[in-house]
This record gives C-alpha cells, structure tokens and sequence, in this order.
C-alpha cells in the first residue's frame, strides 16, 4: 500500500496566490458591481464549476466533462456555447491545476505531454473547424455521452488489477511516438466538437495500451487537457468566432471558482484513494448516460451513430487491454520503472 502524500506548505501558499492574483485581476478589470451582478444573474454556472473543477483537477476528465451536459441538459444552454464556454474556463482552471502539479512535484509524463499536444493542436483544429459545423446539436451532445460512457470502461478495468504498471510510457517502445500523436489527434478532434477529450483518450491510452500508472497518468491528463484547453479557447476567440456575450458572461462567473476547485482537486487527486474518485465518476457517467438517452430526441440515424461511436472507442479500449504490445513481462521482479 502506498504511503499518504504530504502536501508540502509552499504549495499550497502557490495555489493560494495564484487563486488571489487572477480574482484580483479579474475585479480590477471587470470591476467589483459588474462582477457581482454576473454572478447573480448565472450562479448556476458558478455552482456547477465548483463540482466541475474539483473533477476537472482530481481526475482525467475535465472541467467539460461536468459542465457541457448541466449546461446542454438542465440548464438549456446550446451545445456550441457549452462547448466554446468549456474550452474558455478549462484554459483558466486546467491551467491552475496544472501550475499545482508543478508546484507539488507531481510525477508527470512530459513525454506523453509534447506528443499528444501535437497531435491535439491539429486535432482540435480539425474538430472546431470542419466537423463541429457539420454535426447536429444532438449529435454533439451524444457524442459526449458515447465518449464518457466508454471512459467509464477504463474507469472498470482500472478497477481490476492490471498486471504491472510503468511509472513512464517506455522510450524504446517501438511506435510509441505516432500512437501518443494519433491520440492526441483524436482526442483533440473530439475536444474541438464537444471542449472535452483529449484528457480522455490519452489517459486511457496511456493506462490500458502503455501500462502507465494511473496516479501518473492522471496529472498527465490535466496538463494535457489545460494545452488543448488554451489552444480551443483561442481558437475560437480569434479564427472561428462563438466566444459570445452569454459565453462571456458565463466565463466571468465562473473564473474566480475554478481557480481554487481545480488545484484543489489536483492536491485531493495526490491525497487520496483512486478507487473513490473512480466510483463516483463512473455513478456520474450512469446518469449521464441515462438522462441522454430518455431525453434527447433521438432519431433511428441518431441512434445508430451513437452506438457506433460508443462501440468504436470500446473496442478500441478492448484491444488495448487484452493485446498491449507494450505490457511490462511479468518476471518475478519489479524494476524501477514498474510498479504493482
């Protein structure tokens, strides 16, 4: 059993700065009444950004993950703006935990960072650009639910004892390179319709197909999804556009929040057992799951496009589970780079 991390007091005095420059800078620029009657208006938002980035922060999945369906499904916010308001804040809060991670001296695979970014870069390019525009609104929102839903299968397996576990995706590993790419592509395309994934994808491939840790893979995921984050948000701030007054207001709401339930969850994510945060992700996948299905209006094309999307990323998970190539022997011993 692994010993309790100890939070180190400097960091936490980081996080806690951090946290009071950008309220600072956002009631110098927006001013203190302006700020107030926002958050009056749209407390909703503000509420659930306190969950969303405590999740965003302690798990794989991002501040979106919460956000875009309590947005889409409660709150009737369009898909598109939920999506470009996901990207806005994550930028924000992801970046925040990211910052503390740093700061904690959180084991992160930097390797893994610069493949997948490149790959997300041009993926969330892709996904914003030329698929976002072409799909429904239904279809966006389904495709976050296909997305999750089969996340929730990783979430499963993770639960199962997996052989061994790297503490890195091995540097020698034949390939390993374009498939960290080919994630991020992925993943970035799905971030570019939905402003969540790629933390996703390359958490589940980093922890199914390379055997790496969770506990690494995890504040991996979150600096990840802070790049992809940053680069979505832009994007749609200068070239696409949809960065709106509503999508403004939203943001302005919710900055102060996330910057403390985002590194907040990064130092809970270090602090405690996986096996919770996994449960309670995966009831919050049930419902996700549940409440599309009884209330989006699906048609027979629908349908079937959403079961094939989830199956696809199923299998996918599937073969990367049973036939990794990259799975550490089981020899007897454990090396520095395995751990159990």
């Amino acid at each position: 059993m692994s010993r309790r991390r100890r939070i180190p007091a400097n960091s936490l005095l980081f996080s806690l700065g951090t946290a009071l420059l950008v309220w600072v800078l956002v009631l110098s620029v927006a001013g203190i009444s302006r700020f107030l009657q926002v958050l009056a208006e749209h407390w909703p938002v503000a509420l659930t950004m306190v969950f969303g980035s405590f999740i965003a922060g302690a798990t794989s999945e991002g501040g979106g993950a919460v956000a875009f369906p309590v947005f889409t499904k409660l709150l009737g916010v369009a898909a598109q703006d939920a999506k470009i308001f996901s990207l806005a804040i994550q930028s924000v809060g992801m970046t925040a935990a990211s910052l503390t991670i740093i700061a904690m001296r959180i084991q992160v695979e930097w390797r893994v960072v610069r493949w997948v970014s490149a790959g997300g870069l041009l993926g969330i390019v892709v996904g914003a650009a030329l698929l976002a525009p072409l799909m429904s609104s239904v279809m966006l929102k389904m495709t976050f639910t296909m997305l999750v839903t089969s996340f929730a299968f990783t979430l499963y397996l993770l639960n199962r004892r997996l052989p061994l576990r790297r503490q890195a995706v091995p540097s020698q590993a034949v390939g390993s390179a374009g498939v960290l790419f080919a994630a991020g592509l992925v993943g970035g395309m799905v971030s570019g319709l939905v402003g969540n994934g790629i933390d996703i994808v390359a958490f589940s491939v980093m922890v199914l197909l390379f055997r790496v840790n969770e506990k690494i893979a995890t504040p991996t995921s979150v600096v990840l999804m802070a790049i992809n984050a940053v680069a979505g948000f832009a994007l749609h701030y200068f070239v696409v556009g949809g960065f709106n007054a509503q999508v403004a207001a939203f943001w302005l709401a919710s900055i102060p929040v996330v910057v403390i339930g985002a590194p907040f969850g990064a130092i809970v994510c270090a602090m405690l057992n996986r096996q919770t945060i996994a449960r309670v992700l995966i009831g919050l996948i049930v419902v996700e799951f549940v409440s599309s299905v009884l209330i989006l209006p699906l048609d027979m094309s629908a349908a079937i496009t959403s079961i094939a999307i989830f199956f696809g990323f199923l299998s996918v998970y599937l073969l990367m589970y049973k036939y990794s190539p990259y799975a550490p022997a089981v020899t007897g011993k454990t090396s520095a780079n395995e751990s159990y």
